[in-house]
């Protein structure tokens, strides 16, 4: 066998490691209890709300009207579309205001000629707005067919973090080839 030094060292260094672990899981266990805390206060009173009046929270928190905010300009002196979305409102999710604003961009931009950015940063399609809200998808995806595939016409889709929602508002963006990614 070893040394008995070497064995109560050997202890103490396991002792010590017990000891570390233990601290950082209840380190750990605190940091997700006040979280867990935090979210759930946060929940509850989402909870105790409608749907209308948790749109008008946001809109007041945000200053927002939705979580998508599109128009025209120039890049350059080079006349755009651009759509921005926001994650501040309510997760930057997709409901059928954000997939309507973002499909008569898209439509308009096709009209004129326009190359068209959009910035994503989307968690997904509304639940609350049911089968609408999914059907977003497809209405975009339609127009970006028709402005990339009959038009061809300059498409770029800057995905920003958060971007989650993969069905919902970013697979339409990857149907280009131009893919850029903003990193944390």
């Amino acid at each position: 066998g070893l040394p008995e030094t070497v064995q109560t060292g050997t202890d103490q260094r396991e002792e010590i490691h017990r000891l570390f672990e233990d601290i950082m899981n209840q380190l750990d266990l605190y940091l997700q209890t006040a979280k867990n805390r935090v979210d759930s206060e946060e929940e509850e009173e989402e909870k105790d709300q409608s749907y209308i009046d948790r749109l008008d929270s946001y809109q007041e928190k945000t200053g927002l009207p939705e979580a998508v905010q599109t128009g025209t300009g120039q890049l350059n002196g080079i006349p755009l579309a651009l759509a921005v979305m926001d994650s501040e409102f309510i997760a930057g999710s997709m409901g059928c205001v954000v997939g309507e604003k973002i499909t008569r961009l898209i439509e308009y931009a096709t009209n004129l000629l326009l190359p068209l950015i959009i910035v994503c940063a989307s968690g997904g399609a509304r639940m609350q707005e049911g089968s609408l809200s999914l059907m977003q998808m497809a209405k975009i995806s339609s127009a970006l067919y028709n402005y990339q595939i009959n038009q061809k016409l300059f498409y770029v889709a800057i995905l920003t973090s958060p971007t989650t929602g993969w069905g919902i508002s970013l697979l339409p963006n990857l149907m280009q080839p131009l893919h850029l990614r903003v990193k944390e």
